[in-house]
C-alpha cells in the first residue's frame, strides 16, 4: 500500500511540474497530463475517495482547457495546480482535518471554475447538456448513461420525467418500479442518499427492469441493490474509466421463465453521423483502444465457456463493454452506446450469478462483440459528416438483448430467434446471425488487424484491474511509433550495415598498413552490429494475438459443423517480424478451418473409432535453426492417400501414383482447385484454401511440411525466416561468381577425399560423413557457372540442413562471413530456383542469397528422380 501511495504521489508531482508552465496552445502537454492523472486515479486506494473526486474534477477542468471551454485559463490552471498539491498532501500524510479542508477547498474552487465555463457556454446559446426530451423510458435510459452525479439539474429533469411517465404507465408492476426509481433519484438530489453511487446504480437497474431489459423480480420491493459502479467521468466532458468492484460469489439464481411476447414491428434505427467538428485523434484512439478491449473480451468470453465460475473473466468482459459505452457516449455515437449498454446489462446479470455464460447467453455476448467490431469498422471508413453504416442485424440484436429469455435464449441452447419480421424484412432477419458473416467478413477483418488510424495514447481505456501486470510492469514505459518511421529506421540501419561492410573491405583497410584506422573501423563495426540487433528487435512482436484470434474461429467452425473441439495453444510468446504477422494470418485461417472441418470427425464417428468425443486442435510456435516454426496438430481422421490420389487423377494432376512417396502425395493438396470434400459448404470445399496457404507461405520465403497418419491425425509444419530484413551469411565462391549462404543453415564444411565419395545406383552422387550418406549438390550446374571446380576433392563440401534433411553443396572457396541486407530481385526477374534474394556486397557488386531449404529439396528430388529412373529401367528390362 505504501509503495502504491509513493508511486501515485510521484506521478501527481510529475503531472504538476508539466502543467506549471503550461501554454494553452500546447495540446500535447494537456494530453500527457490527462493520461498521467488517469493512471494515478486508477492507483488511488479505496479509502482516499476525497482524493479520487478531486482528481476527477482536475480531469474535467483539463478537458475544458483542452476544448477551450474554460472561463479563464489562468484561474482554471491555478485551481488544478492547487488541487494537485492538496491531493499530494493528503496522500503523503495521515488523515487530519487540515488535509481534508485543503481537499474540500480545492474541489470547491474547481467546481466554481467548471460552473463558470458551463455558464459561458449557455450565454453563447449552446443548449445545456441536461436540456433533452425525456418522453419514454428509452430516452431516460440513454440519458442516464451520459449523466454525472454532480449534474443536479440533469437529475431533476430525469426525476420529473419519471413522474410523468409513471402517470401514463398502465402496467402496475412497471409503474411501481418507475416510482421507486424516481424516489431514489429524489434522495440523491436532496442529499439524503447514504451512498449516492449505489443509489444511482439502483436507479439504472430499476429503469432497465421497467423497460423490459432485465427480468422483473416477483416482488418489486425486494429488488437487490446492485454493486456500486463509480461514475468517474461525465461522458459529456472527459472519458475516465470506471471500474466496477468484483462482487462476492452468491448462489446461482433461478432464471425466470420466458414470457410470451407479441410480434412487433422492429424499431427503425437511424445511423449515427460523424460530426463535422469531430476530433480525429480522439476518434482514432477510441477505435484503436476499443478494438483492443474487444479482443480481450472475446478471449475472456471463450474462456468462460469452459470456466463459467471465473469472476475475473466476467469482469474483463463487463469492463470492456462499460468502457466502450462511456467513450462512445462521449463522442456522440448513440447506436454504439446503446448496444454496449444492453450488452453490459447482459454481463451484469452474469456477474450477479443470475445466469451462466454458456449456450445461448455466450453466443449472444459474442454476437454483440462482432456487431461492435463491425460498427468500429464503419467508424474507420466514415468520412466527416457522413453516416456510419449499421450492421443489418443491429435492430434484431438489440431486441434480443433487451429480453433474451423471450427469444428462447438460455444457457443450454445455441440458437435464438428474433421477433417475427415483417414481409419486407424477412431476408434481413434470416441473415441477422449468420455464421457466414462471422467466417467470411468479421473474422478475416479482425484477424488481419489492419487500421488506417495512427496509434496514439490519448484515451487510456485498458484493463484497469490487471493487478499482476501492473506489479510486474509498474516501472516499464513505452511509446508508440508510426510504422512508416520504424520501417524507415530499419532501412537506414540496413544501409549503414552495407556502408560499414564496404569500408571494412576497402583495400586500404584490408592491407593492414594503418593499424589505428583498422582498430577504429573494427570498433565502428561492433557498434553497427549492436545497433542492428536493437533495431531488428524493434520489429519483432509475439504471435500471441494471432493465436488467440484463432480460438474464436475454432469455436464458430466447430459449432457450424456440429463438432466438439478443444483448442490448445503453445509458444504464444514466440516472436516474429512484424511485417510477417499480417501475412501469416490468412494461411493460418485456412489451415485451422480445414483442421476442424476436414480433420476432426463428428462426435459419433469419433466414438465409433474409440476416440474421445472431443477432438483436439493444437497450434504451437517455437524457434528452430534461425526459423520460426508454427505447427498445427489435430487428432482427427488424418489424410487419406488413396482418396487424394483418386481425386488428383480425376483432375488430371497426375497419371498414377507409381514412384510417388507419401510426402509427394500429400503435397498434391496444395494444387489449385484441389479438394477432397464431398460437398461445397460455406466453410470449405471449393479447393482454394491450401493453394492460398502454399503461395502465401512461399511469398514469405517459407515452406510447409505435412505429416499425417490415417485415422490418427495430421501435423502441418510451417517454417518461416525469423526476419525478412538482414541476414548473417557465409560468402562462398563458385567459379567467378559469389553467393551468400545463411549461416543458420550451415552445419560444417570440409574438403573430402576420394574414399568419402561414391556414386550409388539409383541415388546419384553421395558423400559419406560419419557413417551417413547424403547427396552432393553441384551449385555450378544449377546456376550454369562454367569455370567452377568439377572435382570435389579440390574444392569444399558445405553441409547445409533443412530441419532433419541435409545435403552437401560443392563450392570452390569460402570467402568469409558477413551481414547482408536482403533485397528482393524484383518482379521483372521472377522466381529463381534456389535463390531467396540478393544483397549488395562490400565491393558494391550484387551477390545472390541461396535458399538452402529449396536447394536441399532439389538435391533430394534429384536423388528420388534417379531412383525412379532406375526402377523404370528395371521394370522395362523385366518386361522385355
Amino acid at each position: 500500500m505504501q509503495q502504491v501511495k509513493r508511486e501515485t504521489i510521484l506521478a501527481l508531482n510529475q503531472t504538476r511540474n508539466q502543467l506549471s508552465s503550461l501554454d494553452p496552445e500546447n495540446k500535447e502537454i494537456i494530453i500527457h497530463a490527462g493520461a498521467g492523472l488517469e493512471t494515478a486515479l486508477e492507483e488511488i486506494p479505496a479509502e482516499f475517495e476525497d482524493v479520487s473526486q478531486t482528481l476527477i474534477l482536475c480531469l474535467q477542468a483539463l478537458q475544458a482547457i483542452y476544448q477551450d471551454q474554460a472561463a479563464d485559463f489562468e484561474t482554471a490552471l491555478k485551481a488544478i495546480l492547487g488541487a494537485l498539491i492538496a491531493s499530494e498532501q493528503s496522500l503523503g500524510a495521515p488523515p487530519n482535518p487540515i488535509s481534508e479542508l485543503m481537499l474540500k477547498q480545492a474541489r470547491t474552487t474547481l467546481q466554481k471554475e467548471l460552473d463558470r465555463g458551463a455558464a459561458d457556454e449557455t450565454l453563447a446559446d449552446e443548449p445545456p447538456a441536461f436540456e433533452v426530451r425525456l418522453e419514454s423510458l428509452d430516452d431516460v435510459s440513454s440519458f442516464l448513461i451520459q449523466l454525472e452525479l454532480s449534474d443536479k439539474k440533469g437529475l431533476e429533469s430525469v426525476c420529473e420525467a419519471l413522474k410523468t411517465i409513471s402517470v401514463d404507465e398502465p402496467d402496475k408492476e412497471k409503474r411501481k418500479l418507475i416510482v421507486k426509481a424516481a424516489r431514489e433519484l429524489t434522495k440523491i438530489v436532496t442529499g439524503k442518499a447514504p451512498d449516492a453511487d449505489a443509489a444511482f446504480g439502483s436507479v439504472s437497474e430499476l429503469i432497465d427492469q421497467a423497460n423490459g431489459q432485465m427480468p422483473i423480480a416477483a416482488a418489486p420491493a425486494a429488488v437487490p441493490e446492485p454493486a456500486p459502479e463509480p461514475k468517474i467521468a461525465a461522458p459529456a466532458e472527459t472519458p475516465v474509466k470506471a471500474v466496477a468492484p468484483v462482487p462476492e460469489v452468491a448462489p446461482l439464481k433461478a432464471v425466470p421463465p420466458p414470457k410470451p411476447v407479441e410480434a412487433e414491428v422492429p424499431e427503425v434505427y437511424e445511423p449515427d453521423i460523424l460530426p463535422v467538428d469531430a476530433d480525429a485523434s480522439l476518434v482514432s484512439e477510441f477505435v484503436i483502444e476499443s478494438y483492443e478491449l474487444m479482443e480481450a473480451a472475446e478471449s475472456a468470453l471463450l474462456a468462460l465457456e469452459t470456466e463459467p465460475e471465473n469472476v475475473e473473466n466476467v469482469n474483463t468482459v463487463f469492463r470492456a463493454f462499460h468502457t466502450v459505452k462511456g467513450s462512445a457516449a462521449y463522442l456522440g455515437f448513440k447506436r454504439m452506446t446503446e448496444l454496449a449498454h444492453h450488452a453490459e446489462s447482459l454481463l451484469s446479470r452474469i456477474r450477479d450469478r443470475e445466469i451462466r455464460c454458456a449456450g445461448g447467453y455466450a453466443t449472444l455476448a459474442l454476437r454483440s462483440l462482432d456487431t461492435l467490431k463491425a460498427m468500429l469498422n464503419a467508424v474507420e471508413g466514415c468520412a466527416v459528416g457522413g453516416a456510419m453504416h449499421l450492421p443489418g442485424s443491429f435492430a434484431e440484436l438489440i431486441g434480443v438483448l433487451k429480453n433474451p429469455e423471450s427469444h428462447g435464449v438460455n444457457d443450454d441452447n445455441e440458437i435464438f430467434t428474433a421477433p417475427a419480421p415483417q414481409a419486407d424484412q424477412t431476408e434481413a432477419a434470416a441473415d441477422s446471425f449468420s455464421m457466414d458473416e462471422i467466417l467470411e467478413e468479421v473474422l478475416p477483418a479482425v484477424i488481419a488487424g489492419k487500421s488506417d488510424f495512427a496509434r496514439s495514447s490519448l484515451l487510456n481505456t485498458g484493463d484497469p484491474n490487471e493487478d499482476v501486470n501492473k506489479k510486474s510492469h509498474s516501472h516499464d514505459s513505452s511509446v508508440r511509433v508510426r510504422t512508416d518511421r520504424l520501417d524507415r529506421l530499419i532501412d537506414m540501419v540496413g544501409e549503414l550495415v552495407i556502408a560499414q561492410s564496404m569500408l571494412a573491405q576497402d583495400a586500404t583497410v584490408v592491407q593492414g598498413l594503418h593499424h589505428d584506422l583498422s582498430r577504429k573501423i573494427s570498433h565502428a563495426g561492433k557498434i553497427v552490429r549492436e545497433l542492428q540487433d536493437l533495431s531488428m528487435g524493434m520489429r519483432m512482436i509475439p504471435l500471441k494475438n494471432t493465436f488467440q484470434k484463432m480460438a474464436r474461429l475454432v469455436r464458430d467452425v466447430a459449432k457450424k459443423c456440429g463438432k466438439q473441439v478443444e483448442f490448445i495453444t503453445e509458444g504464444e510468446e514466440t516472436e516474429i517480424d512484424r511485417n510477417m504477422v499480417d501475412l501469416i494470418a490468412d494461411p493460418l485461417i485456412h489451415m485451422v478451418r480445414n483442421a476442424v472441418d476436414h480433420g476432426i470427425e463428428t462426435p459419433d464417428k469419433r466414438q465409433g473409432a474409440g476416440k474421445l468425443v472431443t477432438g483436439k486442435v493444437k497450434l504451437a510456435a517455437y524457434h528452430a535453426g534461425g526459423d520460426v516454426v508454427v505447427e498445427l496438430t489435430d487428432d482427427g481422421a488424418g489424410l487419406d492417400p488413396e482418396k487424394i490420389v483418386a481425386k488428383a487423377i480425376s483432375k488430371n494432376l497426375i497419371e498414377s501414383d507409381k514412384g510417388m512417396s507419401e510426402n509427394e502425395i500429400f503435397r498434391l493438396i496444395f494444387a489449385p482447385g484441389f479438394s477432397t470434400a464431398e460437398s461445397v459448404t460455406d466453410v470449405s470445399g471449393r479447393g482454394v484454401g491450401m493453394d492460398v496457404v502454399r503461395r502465401n507461405i512461399e511469398a514469405m520465403r517459407g515452406r510447409i511440411e505435412i505429416s499425417s497418419e490415417k485415422g490418427k491425425g495430421s501435423i502441418f509444419t510451417v517454417r518461416l525466416p525469423l526476419t525478412l530484413a538482414i541476414t548473417d551469411g557465409m560468402l562462398v565462391r563458385v567459379g567467378s561468381e559469389r553467393y551468400i549462404v545463411p549461416t543458420v543453415n550451415i552445419q560444417l564444411s570440409f574438403q573430402p577425399n576420394q574414399k568419402m565419395l561414391s556414386s550409388v545406383t539409383g541415388r546419384g552422387e553421395l558423400v559419406s560423413l560419419r557413417g551417413e550418406l547424403m547427396p552432393v549438390f553441384r551449385l555450378h550446374q544449377l546456376f550454369d557457372v562454367r569455370d567452377a571446380l568439377e572435382d570435389p576433392t579440390e574444392g569444399l563440401l558445405m553441409i547445409v540442413a533443412d530441419g532433419r534433411r541435409r545435403c552437401a553443396l560443392l563450392v570452390d572457396e569460402l570467402l568469409g562471413q558477413q551481414q547482408v541486407v536482403t533485397k528482393t530481385l524484383g518482379q521483372g526477374i521472377g522466381k529463381i530456383p534456389g535463390v531467396s534474394g540478393g544483397a549488395i556486397l562490400g565491393d558494391g557488386c550484387v551477390g545472390l542469397i541461396l535458399d538452402t531449404a529449396e536447394i536441399v529439396a532439389l538435391a533430394r528430388q534429384n536423388t528420388s528422380a534417379h531412383e525412379r529412373a532406375e526402377r523404370r529401367d528395371d521394370s522395362q528390362k523385366q518386361a522385355a
